[in-house]
């Protein structure tokens, strides 16, 4: 029994090593797959169709995340549940499909609903002028204290999704269906305070001197689910940015702290001249995937940068502001930054990837914020954690697992050619054969050291038997 133990550990030890000597031959991060999926929905999402009219709604549970679709000149229905003391926040990301061209002024609406078809609230976002397919989202809620007549009862409500904007290109090609990826996230009540709700009257505005250490390396996500974790640093894509795609990074953002971004494109890679006038974007998103800010920039070839407005520090007051970008600092949690580099680089650079290195400052003392009634669904969404800190700290070139497991640009394709949350590039855990791989790779045991091992092990194994025999 004992000798039996120990050939089968030999065994699955060479067998190990066997499999895993032709993932050490390539660099440790492959460049993007321009093929691949433009978005990876989240793992756990539900998939669900929307109804063309109120009445064959299907529900959206508060904190819970869906996949559907929305057609050309489409408008679908959702249900909410909603009772006397939900603050519901619904996002909606549209995904065209690869190879689609879209317009400008091409976009979706999302807006919330009570049950006399009073709005209750609504949002926009579309692809402006880059011009370039793109995962967009646009939010919407209802507010309790918002209005003191409408949408503030118990019942039901509706989320209606649809695209706006013109429904063929400038060129004359139909953009086809969009994915979508819905997601309902409630806040509960906070503490009576006696205090009088109004958004701070001042803030540190000024820009803040660049961020020149800290930091490391990053792969970004493909969406939401899949944000690769960043906090304060300079931080470096392991793969680069091709035209066309999206990378998605997550920041924690506590209570009472501000948080900067600047994105940094590098030159471009070989051949090509010319101007392209808003090439790149990226937005700052807020936990409830609700957008605070955008900044777009031209490329020519050289290095470039996009830095996002100073923002007000997070404070649960923020609410009451006039302008937007203040009213999307509610809450802490997760920051999501999105840059997305337009097709049209490829048109004038040619399909190569170009570098992207981040600069991301989390300044302010935190605070303990708002006392909560009760727990926010999802679990934990308007906090950060010791752990969250940690993750964004780190200095190894990781990727956020999202809906339950990590993405990647990869994943299951549907007809449209989006992914799912599945990944053969999934992260593991510490411990599993991945980590032994990494060991193993950074000793420096090539494949044909490997074979040498797995000749070896066999060999021992011979012997111990032949001297059992014996």
């Amino acid at each position: 029994m004992g000798r039996r133990t120990v050939r089968w550990r030999v065994a699955a030890a060479a067998a190990v090593l066997l499999c895993g000597a032709g993932a050490l031959s390539p660099p440790a991060v492959a460049a993007p797959d321009p093929d691949a999926a433009p978005y990876v929905f989240a793992e756990d999402a539900r998939t669900v169709e929307g109804a063309t009219n109120t009445a064959g709604a299907v529900q959206l549970a508060r904190g819970k995340t869906y996949r559907s679709s929305v057609p050309e000149d489409g408008k679908l229905y959702y249900r909410l549940d909603l009772d006397d003391a939900d603050n519901a926040y619904v996002s909606a990301t549209a995904v065209p499909g690869p190879g689609t061209t879209v317009a400008s002024s091409e976009g979706l609406k999302v807006t919330v609903q009570d049950a006399e078809g009073h709005r209750c609230s609504s949002g926009t976002a579309r692809f402006g002028p880059t011009s370039s397919p793109r995962p967009i989202t646009a939010w919407a809620m209802r507010e309790i204290g918002r209005d003191a007549y409408m949408c503030q009862g118990a019942g039901t409500y509706h989320l209606l999704v649809e695209r706006i904007g013109a429904g063929t290109s400038a060129e004359g090609t139909r953009s086809g269906d969009w994915g979508l990826e819905l997601q309902h996230v409630w806040e509960p009540p906070v503490k009576e305070t006696g205090a009088t709700a109004a958004a701070p009257e001042s803030w540190n505005s000024a820009p803040p001197e660049t961020v020149t250490d800290g930091g490391g390396r990053r792969t970004g996500g493909t969406s939401f689910a899949t944000a690769s974790p960043v906090g304060q640093g300079v931080w470096e894509e392991t793969g680069d940015l091709r035209p066309g795609q999206t990378l998605y990074y997550k920041v924690p953002v506590g209570w009472g702290r501000q948080v900067y971004a600047t994105a940094e494109l590098g030159s471009a890679n070989g051949g090509g001249d010319g101007f392209t006038g808003n090439a790149a974007v990226m937005s700052l998103y807020n936990p409830v995937r609700g957008l605070v800010d955008d900044m777009r920039s031209p490329y020519d070839g050289r290095q470039r940068s996009i830095t996002l407005d100073p923002l007000p520090p997070v404070h649960h007051d923020n609410r009451f502001a006039v302008d937007d970008q203040t009213k999307g600092m509610r809450f802490a949690g997760w920051y999501y930054l999105a840059v997305h580099l337009g097709t049209s680089v490829a048109d004038r650079f040619g399909d190569r990837p170009i570098g992207l290195t981040l600069r991301v400052r989390v300044a302010g003392s935190e605070d303990d914020g708002p006392e909560y009634v009760g727990e926010s669904e999802p679990r934990s969404v308007f906090a950060v954690t010791d752990e969250d800190r940690s993750e964004a700290e780190s200095k190894e070139a990781t990727r956020a697992a999202g809906g339950g497991g990590a993405g990647s640009s990869g994943g299951d394709e549907d007809s449209n050619g989006i992914g799912s949350g599945a990944s053969s590039n999934a992260a593991r855990e510490p411990g599993d054969d991945a980590t032994a791989m990494k060991l193993l790779a950074a000793g420096g045991i090539g494949t044909g050291s490997l074979l040498l091992l797995m000749l070896g092990l066999w060999t021992l194994v011979a012997r111990r038997r032949a001297a059992a025999w014996r």
